[in-house]
């Protein structure tokens, strides 16, 4: 069946998109919810008359994943998180867990959006993220991951600065 997108639907198309669906998938989904018309003289009349519409805001949303990409691109995104002594993180820094470092830097971005090389992070380091935009654009924002400080590893530090100044004065 030969339907025209009132809306963009995920992984079908954008908003005037003509498309070929299957008739249960236009019947059951798409008509019911109003994301799609069936495409006949009268609704492709109807969205010739819009097409400048639609344009203007295709235009538009290309105009904002630029400048996101922008902006993402000098991003550095830190996470501190709890890792072993050889720099092995206790869990993994997911898609997930970087949308989230995201939303805190005031971007909000799906984490299905997000792309990670071999799906996760589970070491400590500096990582290149992929962040899918509008069409085909892509963005790369850098991810350091450092350990966060545990009670051992404070303890020791604490031991050692009192040392040194004990050791001060005995070479007095």
């Amino acid at each position: 069946m030969k339907v025209i997108l009132n809306v963009d639907v995920k992984h079908l198309g954008e908003e005037g998109d003509v498309k070929n669906v299957a008739n249960g998938y236009a019947r059951n989904f798409l008509l019911p919810r109003n994301l799609a018309v069936p495409y006949n003289e009268a609704t492709v009349a109807i969205f010739e008359a819009k097409k400048a519409e639609i344009e203007a805001r295709k235009e538009q949303k290309r105009k904002d994943s630029a400048s996101l990409k922008e902006k993402l691109e000098g991003l550095e995104v830190e996470l501190i998180m709890p890792a072993g002594a050889n720099g092995k993180l206790f869990g993994s820094v997911t898609n997930t867990v970087v949308a989230d470092a995201l939303a805190k830097l005031g971007f909000e971005i799906e984490r299905k959006r997000i792309e990670i090389a071999g799906s996760a992070i589970k070491a400590v380091g500096s990582y290149k993220v992929t962040v899918k935009l509008y069409e085909a654009q892509t963005a790369e924002v850098k991810v350091n991951v450092k350990p966060q400080e545990t009670e051992d590893s404070s303890a020791k530090a604490k031991e050692s600065k009192k040392a040194e100044p004990a050791a001060e004065t005995k070479a007095e």
